[in-house]
């Protein structure tokens, strides 16, 4: 394996009733605080009267920026980072899923910031500082309750891009299975996507000797499966909300990528995907995967057979490694399908004459993949392959 360093600041504060610790927490950051929040769940599910309550409690000064977006826009960034600056905010709380925490990541790092927060988030410039943050946690998808990534679209220009910083980790994140009980169907399933995604992303890689994080991937993807299946038929069950919940937090809290580089270019072709269409981001993955994955099978196909036979239980016996990838491949997509997910972009109303524009977006800066590195015609060719 690589050599690698690794840190991850986050408190993490799970199960059920956690949301008292945030009496512990707000107090060692400041009084003025800046609720960062989506479309109105939590006002519907009562946990912003909980938050909101806490907070009175602790008699801190409370500003609020509701309407989040899913897929987080610029323009409510900046509309943080004024409300920031001219409020003084000393500390801000996210209380929302993926999304909303994405959000708030870069209002913190833009309120540190004398220019345009799109900067950074183009990476033209480094966040080297920003305020202080924490989240409570509504949807099991993203990971981003304990990691420094944030994705942020650029609606007026039809980007979205990546970023992150040492200085964007939480604080402290609060996970309580019980805020994730009133999640749809369909949201459930877009988050079980999303997390089986991050794991896929870093599990194929090249680097040499990484047996224990191929288990972990292995491992994390096996008790997803396991509980999915029972979780979209039974959406008030605490015990799958609670290990789905957990599952979405390892998927991507840097644990599963110790030692190797992961390849992250079907996030990359999603992002093109959904800004332009602003499609649900779990959704244009579970069309991509699988046909990435049938794109660049041939750069290691043993290690795409060892994913079928570990993951999916596909019988190798008698069969060419090949053919127990492709298996593998199929199985993906016929349990992605079982849930309720969707398999080609025309779900979503996408045709050919827009795959065009979509590549253009995705090679914004170059080529990209560390699994395989893809030019302007292996887009296209997924793309299409995604009809």
């Amino acid at each position: 394996m690589e050599n690698f360093s690794f840190q991850n600041p986050t408190k993490l504060i799970f199960g059920k009733g956690q949301i008292e610790q945030l009496k512990e927490e707000i107090p060692r950051y400041g009084k003025k605080i800046l609720l960062v929040y989506g479309g109105g769940s939590i006002k519907r599910n009562g946990l912003y009267d909980e938050v909101m309550n806490l907070l009175n409690e602790l008699k801190v000064e409370v500003t609020e920026l509701p309407g989040v977006e899913p897929n987080p826009r610029l323009s409510t960034v900046r509309k943080g980072v004024e409300i920031c600056k001219t409020e003084g905010i000393e500390f801000l709380l996210a209380v929302g899923g993926g999304s909303v925490i994405d959000c708030t990541k870069a209002i913190a790092a833009g309120a540190k910031y004398d220019g345009d927060p799109w900067d950074f988030i183009t990476k033209k410039v480094k966040v080297f500082e920003a305020l202080p943050f924490g989240t409570v946690l509504t949807l099991a998808a993203t990971g981003s309750e304990m990691n420094a990534g944030s994705v942020i679209t650029n609606w007026e220009t039809k980007e979205k891009y990546g970023w992150n910083s040492p200085a964007t980790f939480p604080q402290f994140s609060i996970l309580d299975p019980t805020y994730t009980l009133t999640v749809p169907r369909d949201h459930t399933v877009y988050g079980i996507v999303d997390m089986m995604s991050h794991v896929f992303e870093q599990y194929f890689h090249h680097t040499a000797n990484t047996p224990l994080q191929d288990r972990m991937c292995e491992a994390v993807l096996r008790t997803v499966m396991e509980a999915a299946p029972k979780l979209v038929n039974d959406l008030q069950n605490y015990e799958l909300r609670e290990t789905i919940l957990y599952c979405g937090t390892i998927a991507l809290n840097g644990l599963l990528q110790m030692g190797l580089r992961g390849d992250w270019a079907t996030h990359n072709i999603e992002h093109a995907v959904s800004a332009v269409y602003d499609i649900p981001h779990a959704g244009g993955l579970a069309i991509l995967f699988p046909n990435w994955m049938k794109h660049v099978l041939d750069e290691n196909v043993s290690r795409f057979a060892q994913l079928a036979v570990r993951v999916f239980d596909v019988n190798p016996e008698g069969k060419a490694e090949r053919d127990v990838a492709l298996e593998g491949i199929e199985k993906l997509r016929e349990f992605w399908s079982s849930i309720g997910a969707p398999s080609r972009l025309a779900d979503y109303g996408i045709g050919e004459e827009s795959l065009e524009l979509i590549a253009d977006k995705a090679m914004a800066n170059g080529e990209f993949g560390k699994f395989k590195k893809l030019n302007r015609d292996d887009v296209l060719a997924i793309l299409r392959a995604s009809l």
